[in-house]
């Protein structure tokens, strides 16, 4: 986004150390490169690739990596995302 968001603190969040994570079902395991829309509650759609897939044995699941498709995201997908209770803001470290 051209204008970056702020954390509760009032300082830009660095999204190169966060990701946005939710818990989904999907019929079958998307391999790399697939297409896969990603809802909020508000209805936004946000198109993504998968870049990997991978077995967790923690919690007995996949996790699916994405990528965001487009080269920026819109504050009002941003936003969505961001007030979404099933969508997590968390740190990579």
């Amino acid at each position: 986004m051209k204008v970056r968001a702020l954390d509760e603190n009032g300082y830009p969040i660095d999204h190169s150390a966060v990701r946005f994570r939710k818990v989904i079902s999907v019929p079958a395991i998307p391999k790399a490169g697939d297409a896969l829309d990603l809802t909020t509650q508000s209805g936004a759609i946000v198109k993504s690739a998968v870049v990997r897939a991978d077995w967790d044995e923690g919690t007995s699941r996949f996790v699916v990596a994405c990528q965001y498709v487009n080269r920026s995201i819109s504050p009002d997908e941003y936003a969505a995302l961001a007030s979404d209770p099933e969508w997590k803001l968390t740190p990579l470290i």
